[in-house]
């Protein structure tokens, strides 16, 4: 393949600010693949290469044996092209979230070739292009459009809609990414089949063995590991830092990816080296690159500050919590309840069990015969206050007796509460409560402002 020009000015200098809008007010999309053209939107070479490959595998495995040094070699191979992509095409060249010597680059340039899913230029475009639009019609492997479009799909088909604007012109400035793009069609045929069978021959006679297992049915496997990064990673698992957009985290998606599963976190922090920030998640290319780092071979290493990372998680813990807050009832509004004189709380206790506890009327009627410290206790209160008791006097009640109680009043004394008893009047349920900004009382008049000249600290 000869070498493409690298351009080194940024493609996306002069775009307008409302890019995607514009994109696609102005961009015709190609006709709707049917059954009559189908075949003529094809990708050809993508095809050629999503079929062969995994034929070639099957063939492998039905006709020749598999010796335990070629599964080794196999699983060590496919880990080491895996981590070509991972730590290599992915957080080093795609993201820039670390640096690496000359070396370790070579090493990762060669073995992410083995991997056979592009050079590593055309393969940072378009991720960069995923990150920026992701989930809308710009983004080149569109979750939207469902699992198998995600996975293989918008390789098989011609996009119907071309993928947004992504720099890559750093890139250009690297040797060995235009050494790799120069020599990238060299470079499949001998890291994708040559070396794989070469080793296994030389090493332990097994040259079919070394190109059907460690060739061809391990380069099967680590391009569907890789593909569900962009399939699999944005349908299962949690979203522990955001839900704008539909990556996820799951250990499942990293133990079939190399540690790619978190991705919920990465979306949110893509400059960040690692992909799983807790020690115990698996994070293999993390791992490495850390390895690497010690080794002298790997320099400035980003993380994301902690606190912006607990700032995500602490967003999405309190927006689960308002879900959870909202589909619970609480004590009613005091502002709507009715307000009773003592002579008439007094006259309606005659009728049904009423209680008064901090300044709010409470029918227990329904609850007398179940307090667990007997009914005499609640009886010889009704048409009386029964702070005192409740607050400690006689009982000091949990949390669940208080927010129980709040849900049995019935109206307001005339006159208030008793002095000292504001912060009994807030059962506990709802003295911690999420409450969304619009529901704060903002003072309108602010003193982050003034009219004389400051100084920005």
């Amino acid at each position: 393949m000869g070498e493409a020009k690298f351009s080194q000015e940024p493609i996306d200098l002069n775009i307008p600010d409302n890019y995607v809008a514009w994109t696609l007010k102005h961009q015709k999309p190609l006709p709707p693949i049917t059954w009559s053209n189908w075949w003529k939107e094809l990708n050809t070479l993508s095809v050629a290469i999503l079929i062969l490959v995994p034929v070639i595998s099957i063939y492998g495995v039905l006709n020749v044996p598999l010796c335990w040094q070629t599964a080794v070699w196999s699983f060590l191979y496919y880990f080491i092209t895996g981590i070509g992509i991972t730590a290599g095409y992915h957080r080093l060249w795609a993201h820039r979230s670390y640096n690496a010597a000359r070396p370790l680059e070579y090493f990762l340039a060669m073995a992410g070739t083995g991997a056979v899913q592009g050079s590593i230029r055309w393969w940072s475009r378009g991720h960069r292009a995923h990150h920026r639009y992701t989930d809308t019609d710009l983004d080149p492997y569109d979750a939207r459009r469902g699992f198998w479009y995600s996975h293989i799909g918008w390789m098989i088909f011609k996009p119907r809609i071309k993928p947004g604007v992504a720099d890559v012109s750093d890139l250009s400035k690297s040797h060995v990414v235009r050494w790799q793009h120069r020599w990238y069609l060299q470079l499949i045929i001998g890291m994708g089949f040559i070396l794989p069978t070469v080793v296994a021959g030389l090493g332990w006679g097994d040259w079919r063995g070394g190109f059907f297992y460690a060739g061809a049915a391990r380069l099967c496997v680590v391009h569907h590991s890789t593909f569900c990064v962009n399939s699999l990673a944005h349908w299962i698992g949690e979203t522990p830092f955001d839900d704008k957009h539909t990556p996820k985290d799951s250990f499942i998606t990293a133990l079939v990816t190399v540690g790619e599963g978190y991705h919920n976190f990465h979306h949110q922090f893509p400059v960040d080296y690692r992909n799983a920030i807790k020690w115990y998640q698996y994070d293999p290319t993390k791992w490495f690159i850390w390895a690497c780092s010690k080794l002298g071979l790997a320099r400035q290493l980003k993380t994301f500050p902690d606190n912006e990372v607990r700032k995500g998680q602490l967003t999405m813990q309190l927006k689960r919590l308002r879900e959870t807050q909202e589909s619970l009832k609480f004590a009613p509004d005091p502002n709507e309840l009715p307000v009773i004189s003592w002579e008439s709380f007094q006259e309606q206790s005659a009728k049904r069990a009423l209680v008064l506890i901090a300044g709010f009327i409470h029918d227990v009627s329904s609850f007398i015969d179940e307090h667990p410290g007997g009914r005499h206790l609640i009886a010889k209160h009704i048409g009386k206050d029964a702070t005192t008791a409740f607050f400690g006097g006689v009982y000091d009640h949990s949390n669940a007796a208080h927010n129980w109680l709040s849900m049995m009043r019935v109206g307001v004394l005339s006159g208030g509460m008793q002095h000292g008893l504001d912060d009994k009047s807030v059962p506990p349920s709802q003295r911690l409560r999420i409450a969304r900004y619009s529901e704060l009382c903002l003072n309108s008049a602010s003193t982050s402002w003034s009219e004389d000249e400051g100084i920005l600290g």
